[in-house]
């Protein structure tokens, strides 16, 4: 008589694991962000302006740069429902478009600005001496000037363009992130895992590669976050003044300076460009509150 032997069930494979453990973080993450009903608002506009950027020519029921003079100024109607410009051209169509241009601006000014600071913040931690000096003071008198001010000192120096109006930001923006790595790394040196490989003779930039960086992340995404409603509303005001994206570029804070000259009479010329910024960084606002309670154990419970 033969005996069958309970059979042990198959391991999940890797895939598997990952797939399960990435779901199960998904699943959480999901969770958390109910608790907090503005940060789904926030993660609805985000989505929003990302559907406007990524399908702009879809969306757009014109060209946003056809000139139509004989429809010039038009008021807000089931044609064009943003109203058209002083040279007939659709205005929700250049909303749509500047989309693209405005946040577009924004997170390239966030990631260069975020990936240079964090380098030198943690590589300043790291090393220490006379060289963190010296980083640090340096930091301390770019951040003693006020930053807009700043920002249109170097990009008037640059000359008017939106490159240049992203380059001088995002100059601007880095020491913010030099200090936040720079505080990070000083904790994290200290701990034990730090310490020991220290011991065994790892390098300043080993130990910043795979025990620095990873662990300092979390308040630099959230920075980064809260930091993309402030720079729309950088960059947007740079355009606004004529340091930023030039004509015929549709972009936000652009429409909103050309309009102003029509405030009286076309309100809508100003109106929808400015109330686009507004809700856009509103949106980054609400979502970077809600990564900080998501990553800060402190604030779950509330």
């Amino acid at each position: 008589m033969s005996v069958v032997m309970p059979t042990e069930p198959a391991a999940a494979s890797p895939a598997m694991r990952s797939s399960k453990s990435i779901s199960e973080r998904l699943r959480y993450l999901w969770y958390l962000s109910r608790r907090s009903p503005l940060t789904l608002v926030g993660a609805a506009i985000i989505l929003l302006v990302l559907i406007m950027i990524i399908a702009a020519p879809v969306i757009a029921p014109y060209n946003p740069d056809k000139v139509a003079l004989t429809a010039r100024l038009l008021p807000p109607s089931a044609a064009h429902w943003f109203g058209t410009d002083e040279v007939g051209r659709d205005l929700f169509s250049r909303v749509i478009y500047g989309a693209r241009a405005s946040c577009g601006a924004a997170f390239m000014i966030v990631l260069i600005s975020m990936s240079i600071g964090v380098l030198i913040g943690c590589f300043s931690g790291v090393v220490g001496g006379r060289i963190d000096t010296a980083i640090m003071r340096l930091m301390d008198v770019v951040l003693a000037l006020p930053a807009l001010v700043l920002a249109m000192a170097l990009a008037a120096a640059l000359g008017p363009s939106l490159f240049n109006s992203m380059l001088a930001v995002a100059i601007v923006r880095i020491p913010a992130y030099v200090r936040l790595a720079r505080g990070q790394t000083l904790s994290l040196r200290e701990q034990v895992f730090v310490k020991a490989s220290r011991t065994f003779g790892a390098s300043p930039f080993y130990i910043l590669r795979w025990h620095i960086l990873p662990n300092a992340m979390s308040p630099i995404i959230v920075q980064a976050t809260l930091d993309l409603g402030g720079v729309v509303l950088i960059a947007a005001a740079l355009s606004f003044i004529g340091l930023g994206a030039q004509p015929p570029t549709a972009e936000w804070g652009a429409l909103v300076s050309s309009g102003r000259s029509y405030m009286l009479d076309q309100w809508w010329y100003a109106t929808f460009p400015g109330l686009a910024i507004l809700i856009t960084a509103m949106g980054c606002n609400l979502v970077g509150d809600g990564i900080r309670d998501m990553l800060d154990p402190r604030l779950r419970g509330r």
